[in-house]
């Protein structure tokens, strides 16, 4: 009985243990990021690009959070922030988060020419790895929530690219966005250190081209 005593003080040791690591992993990324996030526009340096993450549509209309994501940008490209805008998500055939993004910049008056879409932006890792290795970017700014914003400055960073971030309105079921980043960020240290290969990388893309090139 107390050998299986000691086996379960030790489990509970190890259990606990663990789940503070994991715990620890976001906040670490909050904290190394804070110096790259803004909430004001007007403070956030000039970059090339602005990026807009996926995240849910409904029907054929960005949710409210991802519709506040590109708010952000296009108040990004009309304060002349950045030059272009690149939309990155899910595009499958009966599901597409780009697409309907695409259009609400259209029609806030955001010139076709400057708006990328990347089709292959499965996950954030993808989505940062694409913005750098595909579209050639040197430096970018990130449009998403306070909950999302510091694991994909870090991913960004940590593949070489210069980021900032702005921190767009709307938390949207704001526990489970900060309870998913505990795993989120474990996997995004995983991706990093083994530097994994997205899946369908296509050509390469010049963000001083047409971005009209992109959405087909």
């Amino acid at each position: 009985m107390r050998a299986i005593t000691a086996y379960v003080k030790i489990a509970v040791v190890i259990i606990f243990t663990v789940a503070v690591i994991l715990l620890l992993v976001p906040i670490v990324m909050r904290t190394a990021m804070h110096s790259y996030t803004y909430v004001s526009l007007d403070q956030v340096p000039k970059s090339e690009v602005a990026i807009i993450p996926g995240a849910s549509v409904i029907g054929k209309k960005p949710s409210p959070i991802l519709a506040n994501r590109a708010d952000a940008a296009i108040q990004l490209y009309f304060k002349g922030k950045v030059g272009k805008i690149l939309v990155t998500g899910d595009s499958e055939i009966h599901y597409d988060e780009v697409m309907p993004v695409r259009d609400y910049l259209i029609d806030a008056g955001i010139p076709a020419r400057d708006i990328f879409l990347d089709h292959a932006g499965f996950d954030t890792y993808s989505s940062m790895y694409r913005t750098v290795r595909i579209f050639g970017a040197h430096s970018a700014t990130i449009v998403t929530q306070d909950f999302h914003l510091p694991r994909a400055l870090y991913i960004a960073r940590h593949l070489g690219l210069e980021t900032y971030g702005v921190v767009a309105d709307g938390q949207g079921g704001i526990v489970n966005g900060y309870m998913r980043e505990i795993p989120a960020s474990v996997k995004a240290l995983w991706d990093l250190a083994f530097y994994r290969l997205p899946t369908d990388l296509g050509p390469a893309i010049d963000l001083k081209s047409d971005g009209q090139a992109t959405w087909y």
